[in-house]
C-alpha cells in the first residue's frame, strides 16, 4: 500500500513557521491514538480505536494523524470511498480530534495540510462532521472557523436535544406523573446484563413503529459493552415479576451521557417505565455530567423533523442541539 504524506513550509498568519506533517494511520500507532484521543480538547471513547475498528470491514479505513514539528496534534478518524474522504462514515460525528492547547491559527495549517494530503492520495472531496460542542472537554470550535475558510458547504443538519444538567431542569408534569404511575406499578429501576431480552424488545419496538432494526446487532453491543464497561451500560424498567418494560442503553463520554437507544412495551408505556427510567438516569447523572442528551429527531438526511419525538424529549426539559456535516471541495485551495 503506498503511503501518503504531505509536509508543509511556510509561514501562518501570525509569523510562525509552519512544519505539517499529515500521515494515514496503521494499527502500529494504535497506543499512540487512544492515548491522544483520551487527552483531547473534543475526543470521546467512540474514536477510541477498540470502538471504532468493530466495525472496520464495513469501511475503508483511512484516518489520518498530524504532526506539527514532530509532535502529535491531531488525529481524524475517516474512511474513504472512492475519491471522498469522510470523517467518519460509521460514526455520529467526526472531524479532528486536537490537543487543549491547539491555536486557531493552527487549526488552518492543518486544514490546509489537511487538503493537500488528501489530494495528493487522489482524494477530491472532504464530508466533515464536527463533534458538537456539547461533548467538548474543553470548548473549542476552531475547526469551524477553519470550515469557512475552506469554503465549506453545509450539507446536511440534524437537530438532537440534551437537557443541561449545569442548571435547573423544567420536567413537565405528564413525566413526573409517568413515573409516578410507574412507582405505583412496582417498576424499580437498576442496571441491567440482561442484554439479549432488552434487545428483543427494542427490535420489536423498532419494527412494529418504523419497519426497522437496530443498527447494532446484540454481538456488536454486547462486544462493544464488553470492551468499554465504563462507558457503555444498560438500564432498565422491570416489573415486580422482572418483565422489562423499558430501557436504555448509554453510551456516557464523560461530560455528556447519550441515549443511544430508548425503547418501551406498550405495556411500559401505559404505566410510565420509560419516564421512570430516563428521569432516574438523570437525576443520576445531575452530579457528575454537563449533558444528557437524547439524540436526534430528524429523519431523511436532517429534511424531516418528528415534531412528536422532539416534543416528548423537550418535555424531560431539553433544548435543542445541531449536529451538521459539511463538503469541502479539495482541489480548490482556502
Amino acid at each position: 500500500m503506498a503511503r501518503h504524506e504531505n509536509k508543509r513550509h511556510r509561514i501562518n498568519e501570525i509569523g510562525n513557521p509552519v512544519v505539517i506533517e499529515v500521515t494515514r494511520y496503521t494499527s502500529a500507532a494504535a497506543e499512540n491514538w487512544n492515548a491522544f484521543v483520551t487527552a483531547s480538547a473534543n475526543g470521546t471513547f467512540l474514536f477510541d480505536r477498540a470502538f471504532m475498528d468493530y466495525h472496520a470491514d464495513r469501511f475503508d479505513d483511512h484516518s489520518l494523524m498530524v504532526h506539527d514539528k514532530g509532535k502529535l496534534v491531531a488525529v481524524m478518524p475517516a474512511n474513504r470511498v472512492g475519491t471522498d474522504l469522510i470523517s467518519h462514515g460509521g460514526l455520529t460525528y467526526g472531524g479532528l480530534v486536537h490537543g487543549l492547547r491547539l491555536s486557531g491559527a493552527t487549526m488552518l495549517d492543518v486544514f490546509d495540510a489537511v487538503r493537500r494530503y488528501a489530494v495528493s492520495a487522489g482524494m477530491t472531496q472532504l464530508v466533515y462532521k464536527p463533534v458538537p460542542s456539547i461533548y467538548h472537554r474543553l470548548f473549542s470550535e476552531q475547526d469551524r472557523y477553519a470550515l469557512f475558510r475552506m469554503g465549506a458547504k453545509r450539507i446536511r443538519s440534524d437537530l438532537s436535544t440534551a437537557i443541561c444538567l449545569d442548571r435547573q431542569i423544567h420536567v413537565s408534569k405528564s413525566k413526573r406523573q409517568g413515573r409516578t404511575r410507574a412507582g405505583r406499578a412496582g417498576i424499580g429501576v437498576r442496571k441491567s446484563g440482561d442484554w439479549p431480552r432488552f434487545w428483543a424488545l427494542l427490535n420489536q419496538v423498532l419494527q412494529d413503529r418504523h419497519e426497522t432494526s437496530a443498527v447494532h446487532s446484540l454481538d456488536e453491543m454486547q462486544l462493544l459493552a464488553d470492551r468499554f464497561p465504563d462507558n457503555i451500560s444498560l438500564h432498565v424498567g422491570a416489573a415486580p415479576d422482572g418483565t422489562i418494560l423499558a430501557g436504555a442503553v448509554l453510551f456516557d463520554t464523560g461530560t455528556t451521557v447519550h441515549t443511544q437507544y430508548l425503547a418501551s412495551s406498550e405495556l411500559g408505556r401505559e404505566q410510565g417505565a420509560l419516564d421512570a427510567v430516563i428521569l432516574h438516569l438523570v437525576d443520576q447523572y445531575l452530579p457528575t455530567h454537563s449533558w444528557f442528551d437524547f439524540g436526534i429527531s430528524t429523519e431523511a438526511a436532517g429534511q424531516v423533523l418528528n415534531t412528536g419525538l422532539l416534543r416528548q424529549k423537550e418535555m424531560f426539559g431539553g433544548t435543542s442541539v445541531v449536529y451538521d456535516q459539511y463538503r469541502i471541495d479539495l482541489r480548490k485551495p482556502a
